[in-house]
């Protein structure tokens, strides 16, 4: 039982830290939309969405029209890669054979030489 008593605080302890690193953003505008779980607030020609649950703290109620400033963060809940990074393509080419590096170089050297030849001519 104390077992995972201890567990069940690391892991309260773990969430809350997370929580604690992420960035304090605040957007103030006048109220759109009021909705149990959602805040709509006008900001410039944009409107805002903010989810709210039941832990959300405010002063008093909320009508449509009032202004106010509402305090977030920003948490990822879920990354998906799409495509490969361009970082990896030019270790790549770093990586190539020697013998197209060798290639490479010979084709340029029978280029050049071409090119020595026509003004000589």
């Amino acid at each position: 039982m104390k077992r995972l008593f201890s567990l069940l605080i690391a892991a309260a302890f773990i969430a809350s830290a997370s929580m604690a690193l992420a960035k304090d953003y605040q957007v103030t505008g006048p109220v759109v939309d009021v909705k149990d779980d959602q805040i709509i607030v006008k900001k410039g020609n944009e409107n805002w969405e903010l989810a709210r649950d039941k832990d959300t703290k405010g002063a008093g109620e909320i009508k449509k029209g009032d202004r106010v400033t509402i305090k977030y963060k920003m948490i990822a809940t879920s990354v998906e890669s799409k495509s490969p990074a361009k970082a990896d393509k030019s270790k790549a080419d770093a990586k190539a054979k020697p013998e197209e590096k060798k290639a490479d170089a010979k084709a340029g050297a029978v280029k050049e030489e071409k090119k020595a030849d026509a003004k000589t001519k």
